[in-house]
């Protein structure tokens, strides 16, 4: 799968200590496995000129407070609140000054926050996704890009889960109806 570096992001779903870290509230072993294959795709990208953005799930305690329904704290437990290690994203991803951190307070990384206005600002039409949950904050940010018009591109053994059907289930969902997925190997940058 080919993708043209200078019209291409690599966005890092929520590899955050809360999700990936054995101590975080909502860790998932897949996710903590997942940060190698996100980590070489990210050295990859970098060797193209391709453009990282990573995302961060953060909630401020009260956020859910007045919620008529969506209440993720309800749903999840309290989870990566705002200031916390929790939120923080995993050591071992090699953050810099030149990428784009999204916070994010739902599952879909362009509710309310500037990321589109981002990518357009730079003339990116493809995103390669990779980070944790694939059926959660991956599947809502890919479709959500979809349906902007952007190509979403899910890196199915960069994709950290709860159950492995889960994962599945994201991936052939996507595939089915608005993006595709790739391998790691698969992926190639010109």
């Amino acid at each position: 799968m080919e993708f043209d570096a200078d019209a291409t992001a690599v966005v890092v779903v929520d590899m955050q200590n809360g999700f990936c870290h054995p101590d975080g509230s909502l860790y998932a072993p897949a996710s903590e496995e997942a940060i190698d294959p996100c980590v070489r795709l990210v050295e990859r990208a970098r060797e193209a000129g391709v453009q990282v953005v990573y995302t961060r799930d953060v909630h401020p305690p009260e956020q859910f407070e007045d919620a008529h329904y969506y209440d993720e704290f309800e749903r999840w437990g309290e989870h990566v609140l705002e200031g916390s290690w929790e939120a923080e994203l995993v050591e071992g991803l090699d953050v810099r000054p030149e990428d784009h951190v999204v916070e994010k307070h739902t599952y879909d990384a362009f509710q309310e926050t500037e990321l589109d206005g981002w990518l357009a600002a730079r003339n990116i039409d493809d995103l390669v996704f990779c980070g944790t949950l694939a059926n959660v904050c991956v599947l809502h940010t890919a479709g959500s890009a979809g349906l902007r018009d952007y190509r979403p591109v899910l890196v199915e053994d960069a994709l950290g889960y709860i159950e492995e059907d889960h994962r599945e289930y994201a991936l052939d969902h996507a595939d089915f109806l608005f993006g595709e997925v790739s391998t790691l190997d698969g992926v190639n940058f010109t």
